[in-house]
């Protein structure tokens, strides 16, 4: 049987199919912003809430193929790719699941099965051992007496050292949540009689697949409850049992691999090409189609930053092996006809792709080529063969420039670069970095159990009751006057932000006597949590209070809301295209959306979508909200967010038949509580995105009364009435530009007449015009200008003009290109800096320096002018 990686894939799912499991799509690849995760990193982070018991499942036996991508946290493989014959970015997961259907035995014999039987996979049984968890005895013995694996094949694998529950074989999905006892299932690639010292050696053993046993809830450190159900969660990488399959060395030698690899080489496949390269672009190639496939676009916040990493690292491998074909977005055709079984939907975005792909590109090959220019200065002007690790830093933290090209760079020039010291830097800078980030720091509670509601869409005040209380990222029973706090209650009216829309702000009170004011409300998990200052008395766990927000605030947060989706349904009707949402804020004072859009958008379509708004504010049409089914929501058409996941029901917002979507914010009650709508900036922030800010009400008013009290200044200064206001500007316009004109005509008959004094003052040093000025000029791009000039007029010469500034003088030199293999402008200005005691440097035909020492400066000037003639 040929095992191609399509068809490993389809056995493993009509495997489990004749198990009776239900084949069922994986989750998108992008996590919604409720997720602890940017991307889907496991087959299981689907059924998280069916695991915990929070949720039930229609079927209690399932498989799946699931889209994975892991670049950080607990799971990142990134730095492992190309350097690892088995990891990669973007990978699928077969797996298959019970949710309390079926024992460990049962689990434990389909894996076997599938892997060992000639139907199947046709692995020989004694190419495979296995791995359990200590304490685990029920899963050994079913390795032992129902398969009949030898004992040496059978490995327990301890807890680290002091720390319970740290061990390769309990499986934990993150700090908290399900866990839960594994075996892991290898392949022996060198046959040895004892494998325990050798699971990390993938030369001789790799892990083919990981079987998890969910059993507890891991709600902190070293402490886990049991779950109420035993669940089954399986993975095993398709690329990775791919390899096996068709006994190749690495997953880049897969078919699927060996095909894009070759697609990006071409004829040149077996030439001296860095294969480690190779397999980063081929790896990466297939990450960012899916990335970009599911609406992200590169940025420097989570999703988009990780995207762009993956781009700019797929760039400089590019650079590093000197690939000049292509660019990296036209290859891109080419790599999706290999992506089976996604490969229509992905062709049905191909230009798109493309297109976000080739902007990025473009954007960093200018970070490149300045980044190179400034390395290539510094090295050069380096008095010993290394490189300060701050100076690398500093590439890569300012101008983006990647480490690993300065490195390469670097390594070719000889030149040293200290790693622990670079090392420390990146640490510090971490640290400062996480120092700064303490929003949802706090773990404890994520572990919570409360009862804890949002009333606030018809409540603005609720009497209730005090379920727990944090200080300093700490539960604590009682919060002190002056002290910043978090408080949870039973029932709250306060909105936590989510979808754009900001957090409610207020008060929680009680007795009169005390009074906390929340500055903001946010989601801890599942948790509503009122963050701000005890301002008098104390509140301690169970008190009995008043949570009031700020009415006027909600108001005006409400009305901006409900704003937004009158501007994206006109949005959708003036630009008459399908734009999607790429990403809204709102607050009490202004509306910000994002959306994606190629076209140019004109003033006038401007302007018709602020028209439509305002039309549709004026018939004071009610605002409707419903709850159904998400199915339903999506045959009706309803508009939602492709990249994030729902609930089986959802909350609606129907505005008349103009607007319809999916969302939990709150909303005006009618659309005649906006008032007036104003688009105040339309801009593209990324290839293919416009972003558009909006005011309304109030703000919206005061926005067009300071742009009236500015237009009246400025008829008042001009003195004129509002029939003539443009023409007069424009006249004003013309008369300054006639005078920036005749203004730069008269600098130029300026600088040709210094250009003629100071070349009257040239001198010869054997037949070589010397000329060494001293200038008014103190710009320095001017001063490079006239040096070009002069370097025109005198064909072939050195130059030396140099100005003071305080008691300071700044020299630059500058020579002929027909001269620098006698002389060059670096070496002239090594001679200035020894005679001034100065700093600087610059390129072989023009440099520059800060002299210092000038009490006698013209004594230096005849040291300087005689130290050349030597030299020439």
């Amino acid at each position: 049987m040929k095992y191609t990686t399509n068809n490993v894939r389809n056995m493993f799912l009509n495997f489990f199919q004749e198990k009776k499991h239900t084949i069922v799509p994986g989750s998108q690849l992008v996590q919604n912003e409720n997720s602890d995760l940017l991307f889907t990193n496991a087959g299981m982070n689907q059924f998280k809430t069916v695991f915990l018991g929070k949720k039930k499942y229609p079927f209690s036996k399932v498989t799946t193929v699931q889209k994975c991508l892991r670049t950080g946290g607990k799971h990142n493989d990134l730095n492992e790719v190309g350097y690892s014959n088995y990891h990669n970015t973007f990978f699928e997961m077969l797996g298959n699941f019970s949710f309390g259907e079926y024992s460990k035995k049962t689990a434990i014999t389909y894996a076997w099965e599938l892997l060992t039987h000639k139907k199947w996979f046709n692995i020989p049984q004694n190419k495979l051992f296995v791995t359990v968890y200590y304490t685990d005895e029920e899963s050994y013995n079913i390795w032992k007496k129902k398969i009949k694996l030898p004992n040496e094949d059978i490995i327990k694998i301890y807890d680290k050292k002091n720390k319970k529950y740290e061990s390769d074989n309990f499986w934990q999905m993150g700090d908290t949540g399900p866990c839960g006892p594994c075996t892991e299932i290898f392949f022996k690639k060198k046959k040895k009689k004892s494998y325990i010292n050798d699971l990390q050696n993938k030369e001789i053993c790799i892990e083919i697949w990981n079987i998890v046993f969910i059993q507890f809830n891991k709600i902190q450190k070293n402490s886990i409850l049991p779950l109420p159900i035993l669940s089954i969660d399986t993975g095993m990488g398709l690329e990775r049992i791919t390899s096996i399959l068709q006994n190749v060395p690495s997953n880049y030698k897969i078919d699927f691999f060996d095909n894009i690899i070759k697609k990006i080489n071409y004829k040149d496949h077996n030439n001296h090409f860095n294969n480690q390269s190779l397999y980063i672009i081929a790896d990466h190639l297939r990450a960012i189609i899916f990335i970009i496939y599911e609406g992200i676009i590169p940025n420097n916040e989570g999703q988009g930053y990780i995207l762009r990493k993956i781009i700019r690292r797929t760039l400089v491998h590019m650079k590093l092996i000197k690939y000049k074909k292509y660019f990296l977005y036209q290859l891109i055709p080419t790599i999706i006809q290999f992506i089976q079984p996604y490969e229509k939907k992905l062709i049905e975005k191909k230009t798109y792709i493309q297109s976000i792909l080739q902007q990025e590109e473009l954007q960093f090959k200018k970070i490149l080529d300045q980044g190179v220019k400034k390395l290539l200065n510094e090295l050069h002007q380096l008095n010993k063969k290394e490189l300060d690790g701050n100076f690398v830093f500093y590439l890569y933290d300012t101008m983006g420039f990647p480490i690993d090209l300065t490195k390469s760079i670097c390594h070719k020039k000889n030149i040293y670069i200290n790693q622990n010291k670079l090392d420390k830097i990146i640490l510090k800078n971490k640290k400062n970095i996480k120092n700064k980030k303490n929003k949802n720091c706090m773990i404890h509670i994520t572990n919570l159990k409360l009862n804890n509601h949002f009333v606030g869409y018809k409540t603005k005040k609720i009497d209730t009751v005090i379920n727990s209380i944090f200080v300093k990222n700490k539960p604590t029973k009682v919060i002190k006057e002056n002290e910043n706090g978090i408080i949870f209650i039973e029932k709250t009216p306060f909105f936590a932000e989510s979808g754009g829309q900001i957090g409610d702000s207020g008060i929680i009170y009680k007795n009169g006597s005390s009074l906390f004011q929340v500055q903001d409300t946010q989601k801890f998990s599942n948790y509503i949590g009122h963050i701000g200052k005890l301002l008098s008395g104390i509140i301690k766990n169970n008190d009995i209070i008043t949570a009031e927000i700020n009415k006027k605030k909600r108001l005006c947060i409400q009305n901006n809301h409900t704003a937004t989706h009158l501007l994206h349904a006109a949005l959708i009707l003036i630009l008459n295209h399908k734009i999607e949402q790429r990403g809204s804020f709102i607050n009490h004072e202004y509306i910000r959306f994002d959306f994606s859009y190629f076209k140019k958008i004109h003033k006038i379509d401007i302007l018709n979508t602020e028209d439509i708004v305002n039309q549709y504010i004026q018939k004071n049409t009610v605002i409707m909200n419903n709850n159904m089914q998400f199915i339903q929501a999506k045959k009706e058409k309803y508009i939602y967010l492709k990249n994030k996941t729902y609930d089986s029901i959802v909350r609606t917002v129907n505005i008349g038949h103009f607007s319809r979507e999916i969302c939990k914010g709150t909303h005006a009650n009618r659309t005649g509580d906006i008032g007036i709508f104003k688009i105040i900036s339309y801009k593209r922030i990324a290839y293919g995105v416009v972003r558009i800010e909006a005011l309304t009400g109030l703000h919206a008013l005061k926005n067009i009364h300071d742009k009236y009290t500015q237009i009246y200044a400025i008829k008042k200064f001009l003195n004129i009435n509002d029939n003539i206001i443009i023409p007069k500007i424009n006249t004003v316009m013309q008369n300054y530009l006639n005078l920036k004109k005749n203004n730069e005509y008269l600098k130029q008959k300026i600088m040709f007449h210094k250009i003629k004094k100071i070349i009257a003052k040239k001198i010869k040093i054997k037949k070589i015009n010397f000329i060494c000025k001293k200038i008014d000029i103190t710009q320095s791009k001017l001063v490079k200008k006239l040096i070009d000039q002069i370097k025109n007029m005198i064909n072939t010469g050195i130059i030396i003009l140099y100005y003071q500034k305080k008691e300071k003088y700044i020299f630059t030199s500058s020579v002929t290109k027909n001269i620098i293999n006698k002389i060059n402008a670096i070496q002239i200005i090594e001679i200035i800096k020894k005679n001034t005691n100065g700093s600087g440097g610059g390129k072989v035909e023009l440099a520059e320096c800060v002299g210092n020492n000038i009490n006698n400066i013209f004594c230096i000037l005849e040291t300087i002018k005689h130290t050349i003639e030597k030299i020439i």
